[in-house]
C-alpha cells in the first residue's frame, strides 16, 4: 500500500459501508456551491482550457498573496513536484516522507541520496551542510507524511540558508499547510527573496477536499517559473478543475471553520488515543496521526479494522518505518469515535 485511499481494493472484505481512515481528507468536504459552479461550468467542456490558464493563477497568487508570475499550477502536487525534480542534478530525501519523492526521482534517472529524521522526526541541520552539493534538490514535507510534524521557524531559515549558500535548491511539500497551527506561512516567510532557491506546492486535495479534481499550485521565483514551463505538458490541468480553483479560495468562512474542525477533532482524538494501552501516539500538527503498534504488526491490525468497517494505512511502505506502525485519519467526530471503540477492542482482545 504506497498510498491511502484504494477501497476499491477492499469493497468486498466487509459488508457495508467503509470508512476510510487511510485518506487524510477534510471531513467538511469542499467548500459550499462548488458542485453548482462545476456544473454551470460544463458549458467548457468543448473547448481548451487557457493554456496559460491566467485566470486561475491570478486567483491562487491573490490567496497566496504573492505575484501571479510566481504561481505554478499542475495536475495534482504530484505532477509539480515531478517537474521540479526534473531540473534537480541530485535528490535528498528524508526519511520517513512521501513515496514519490524518491518514485519521481527513480523514473526520472536522477541520483537519491537518503537523510535519516532525528529519532523525534525532526531535521538535524548539520546533515544537510554536510550532504548538500551545488546543484541538488532537498525536499522536504513542511509538515511531513507520515509524522504530521511541521518545521520550526527557525530550522526552516537555517535549512534554508545552508541551500543558498551551497547553491542548492529547497523545495517544500505544503499539501496540509492548511491543516497546521497559523504560526508562520512560507511563502510569507521568503517572498522578500522572490524565492530564490526555494520552490513551495500546495494543493486543493486534502483541505479543500477535492483530490477527484486533481488541482496542485505553488509559488517559485519568475527565474524557476520560467525553467518549469519548457518542461510542462500543455492543457495538464482540465477546465473543471481550472473553474474550481477560481472558486474555492474565495471562502474565507469555509477556510476558518475547516481550521477549527479540524483542531477541535485533533485534540479529542489525541487525548482518547493516548489513554489506550499497547500502542504509542505521536503529537501531530494536521489532520493525520502516526501510531506505533507495541503488541501487533500492522497487517493484523489492518484485517481487525476492516473487518469492522475501517480502512487504516498501512505505513512499512515508508522507508525507515517498521511493520508495526500505522496512519490514521482526523475524521468526523461520529467516526472518530468509532475508532476509538475499536482500539479499544483491539486491547481488550489481547487481554483475554
Amino acid at each position: 500500500m504506497l498510498h491511502g485511499g484504494d477501497l476499491l481494493s477492499y469493497e468486498d472484505s466487509y459488508k457495508g459501508e467503509l470508512i476510510d481512515f487511510s485518506s487524510n481528507i477534510n471531513p467538511l468536504g469542499p467548500p459550499k456551491g462548488l458542485y453548482e459552479k462545476l456544473i454551470e461550468s460544463f458549458h467548457t467542456l468543448n473547448s481548451y482550457p487557457d493554456i496559460q490558464y491566467r485566470k486561475l493563477k491570478a486567483s491562487i497568487g491573490k490567496y497566496l498573496n504573492c505575484n501571479k508570475d510566481n504561481v505554478v499550477v499542475g495536475n495534482g502536487a504530484v505532477e509539480i513536484l515531478n517537474n521540479f525534480i526534473f531540473t534537480g542534478k541530485r535528490i535528498l530525501v528524508f526519511t520517513p516522507s512521501f513515496s514519490e519523492y524518491e518514485l519521481r526521482a527513480i523514473a526520472h534517472g536522477k541520483e537519491v541520496k537518503r537523510i535519516p529524521y532525528k529519532e523525534d522526526f525532526t531535521i538535524d541541520t548539520s546533515i544537510i551542510k554536510e550532504e548538500i552539493k551545488k546543484g541538488d534538490l532537498l525536499i522536504l514535507g513542511n509538515p511531513n507524511n507520515p509524522t504530521g510534524l511541521r518545521i520550526e521557524k527557525d530550522v526552516l531559515l537555517q535549512v534554508y540558508e545552508i541551500i543558498r549558500k551551497k547553491e542548492g535548491y529547497l523545495l517544500l511539500d505544503e499539501a496540509f499547510y492548511e491543516f497546521c497551527p497559523s504560526d508562520y506561512d512560507s511563502i510569507e516567510l521568503f517572498k522578500d527573496k522572490d524565492y530564490e532557491n526555494i520552490g513551495i506546492i500546495r494543493a486543493a486535495t486534502k483541505f479543500f477536499a477535492l483530490p477527484g479534481i486533481r488541482l496542485g499550485y505553488g509559488c517559485a521565483s519568475r527565474k524557476k517559473v520560467e525553467e518549469l514551463k519548457k518542461i510542462e505538458l500543455p492543457w495538464t490541468i482540465n477546465s473543471l478543475a481550472d473553474s474550481a480553483g477560481q472558486f474555492i479560495f474565495k471562502d474565507k468562512e469555509y477556510i476558518k471553520n475547516s481550521r477549527a474542525y479540524i483542531e477541535r477533532e485533533r485534540k479529542y482524538l489525541l487525548k482518547e488515543l493516548k489513554k489506550i494501552p499497547g500502542i504509542k501516539v505521536y503529537d501531530t500538527q494536521v489532520n493525520y496521526i502516526l501510531i506505533k503498534l507495541i503488541d501487533w504488526d500492522e497487517e493484523y491490525v489492518f484485517k481487525f479494522f476492516l473487518n469492522r468497517g475501517i480502512i487504516i494505512r498501512k505505513c512499512k511502505s515508508f522507508i525507515d518505518l517498521s511493520d508495526n506502525h500505522i496512519r490514521v485519519a482526523i475524521k468526523d467526530r461520529s467516526s472518530n469515535e468509532k475508532l476509538i471503540n475499536i482500539f479499544k477492542n483491539l486491547f481488550e482482545r489481547r487481554k483475554r
